[in-house]
């Protein structure tokens, strides 16, 4: 690790109220991966878009096939350093709150409190008919009543939380409807090409603009969902640290920029934000 980056951003931090905006980046140390790292472009893979989710059912058969094999392993990871580090330091009431991009829920698992999901949750499905909102492990049981041969089949998890399949696995599963009309079963998140609710985006932008240093942690911002928030907070001159390794999105507009671990470098500001010794 850069020590003397690191010690920029303790100094950067201290005292004032923190913002996280978080991504991908500090979910791979808890074994999800994503899709802009190197290792994730040597495999590249074509994301879910909405549109074609809600047009096609051969679309979806091929998201909830896959989904319910990657499901099990997906819902078993644990939060890492960078989630437990920022629960920390909102504790220690210097994080004011997360406006994170990842639908894995690690953070309020972690112990954060204010959080908002700008991509939703993988752990809940909605009913694109009657908008009725199932525990996705409840999901879970349902398909598995009726692809219980499928079951057994271990595969390596995808960013999706999902798994790659074979075609003719995928042409074989059977789909569940919404318990309580149904209709068609979506996971409550936001796919490709799907727009972010305006309530999520208002109460984010509100969460960035009070922020006196928004934190930029494991994103590219490759995304307009995510980069609007780095650009409204240098409209209102908020500093702005990044923590990613790699290239970002704006990273001209930053006053700092950490190219190491997020895990590592969280961990350390957590340790001396909230009055401990850095090792």
């Amino acid at each position: 690790m850069d020590e003397d980056a690191l010690h920029r951003l303790i100094d950067l931090a201290r005292g004032r109220r923190l913002v996280a905006l978080t991504g991908a980046g500090v979910s791979t140390e808890s074994g999800i991966p994503d899709y802009r790292s190197p290792e994730a472009l040597e495999r590249p893979r074509n994301p879910i878009h909405g549109p074609d989710f809600i047009r096609s059912a051969s679309v979806r058969r091929r998201y909830w096939a896959r989904a319910f094999v990657g499901w099990p392993r997906f819902r078993l990871a644990r939060p890492g350093a960078a989630h437990l580090a920022l629960a920390g330091i909102e504790q220690s009431g210097a994080l004011a709150g997360i406006v994170t991009q990842n639908v894995d829920r690690l953070h309020r698992v972690a112990g954060s409190r204010d959080v908002i999901e700008l991509h939703g949750a993988l752990a809940e499905v909605v009913c694109l008919q009657c908008g009725a909102v199932e525990d996705r492990d409840a999901v879970q049981e349902r398909l598995h009543a009726k692809n219980r041969a499928l079951a057994a089949l271990a595969a390596q998890i995808a960013p999706d939380g999902d798994a790659d399949l074979p075609l003719e696995l995928v042409d074989d599963f059977e789909m569940v409807a919404c318990a309580s009309c149904g209709g068609v079963l979506k996971p409550r998140v936001v796919f490709f090409g799907e727009g972010v609710a305006r309530s999520v985006v208002d109460a984010a932008y509100a969460l960035v603009e009070s922020a006196e240093l928004l934190v930029v942690v494991g994103s590219s911002l490759a995304v307009f969902s995510g980069y609007r928030f780095l650009v409204r907070a240098a409209e209102r001159k908020i500093p702005i640290a990044i923590v990613n390794r790699g290239p970002v999105r704006g990273e001209e507009r930053a006053t700092l920029k950490v190219e190491a671990s997020t895990g590592e470098t969280l961990a350390a500001l957590e340790r001396s934000l909230c009055g401990r010794a850095i090792d």
